[in-house]
């Protein structure tokens, strides 16, 4: 399958879905992030501010109950809930039934970002997945690494969902040399696209964007992008507008092309390195204004 160049002109042919004059927060959806931990609490912030910036009307995030107050200081626009922790300071496993609730109450859900203890982030998304059938998923990081074991579990529910993987965590849930990701990419996200019937986003300076039927490639990276939290910002991008109802693939290649975009005004107002994902997400509303023109 050839892909697809990601252009602003595609996206210009691809709208997002607009609330309607006049309409409040709830008609720009919930979104719930489910992120960081001891090692990594400011993963979920970093998602979190990016759904916003995206347009999502309402944010919600569960922390491990040691850091769900700092949260809530360092992100006054959000309700935090605190969920139970391990020892660790990592969000545990007994945090499912309240995570549950919440994600059957969202209309998008970013899961993973920061999460370092993927033998629990895993099964936990997996179980908000099934809990919550009208909500779209955003896996990221340390709920797509363990994936390998659950692939059966989701299967049928892809349509729910999009994965954002780099080619380490590919790797892991395909069971293959990271090199043989490396020098295949769209092989490997089109497997794993295949297995789910989800959106792969097969993350990299080219970025590939796997549909069960179609197949993207945005070749608009820079380098700077390739900085400590950027993928944290991206997964909350995606589920920002999955929550004003971008359906997976729409998105999976607006949140990348926007993304890519954000770095390179980055490069030029900063620098080529040495910006911080935390100034990317303050590029997005005015990008996605400019391009719905």
């Amino acid at each position: 399958m050839t892909p697809t160049p990601l252009t602003p002109d595609l996206l210009a042919g691809w709208p997002l879905p607009a609330p309607p004059p006049g309409s409040d927060k709830d008609a720009r959806g919930r979104a719930l992030v489910v992120a960081g931990g001891a090692q990594t609490p400011g993963a979920a912030v970093l998602a979190g501010i990016a759904a916003l910036r995206a347009g999502a009307g309402k944010l919600q995030m569960a922390a491990a109950t040691p850091w769900a107050q700092a949260l809530a200081f360092a992100l006054p626009e959000a309700r935090v809930v605190p969920v139970a922790a391990t020892a660790e300071g990592e969000i545990a496993a007994g945090a499912a039934r309240t995570l549950n609730k919440l994600a059957a109450r969202s209309d998008a859900v970013v899961v993973g970002p920061g999460m370092m203890d993927d033998a629990v982030a895993c099964p936990l998304a997996a179980r908000m997945v099934a809990a919550a059938p009208l909500a779209a998923f955003v896996l990221d990081a340390g709920a797509v690494t363990g994936l390998a074991p659950l692939l059966t579990r989701l299967a049928g529910k892809g349509e729910q969902l999009v994965l954002t993987p780099h080619a380490g965590e590919m790797a892991a849930v395909l069971e293959i040399d990271k090199d043989r990701v490396l020098a295949d990419p769209i092989d490997a996200g089109r497997r794993l696209s295949d297995a789910l019937g989800a959106v792969v986003v097969m993350k990299g300076q080219v970025t590939h964007i796997l549909a069960p039927d179609r197949c993207w490639v945005h070749e608009g990276g820079v380098e700077g992008l390739g900085t400590s939290g950027s993928g944290d910002v991206l997964a909350g991008l995606i589920g920002g507008l999955l929550a004003r109802g971008a359906a997976p693939a729409q998105a999976a290649c607006w949140g990348v092309a926007i993304h890519g975009a954000a770095g390179r005004r980055l490069s030029g107002t900063v620098g080529p390195l040495g910006f911080l994902a935390r100034e990317i997400a303050g590029e997005v509303p005015r990008l996605l204004h400019d391009w719905a023109r």
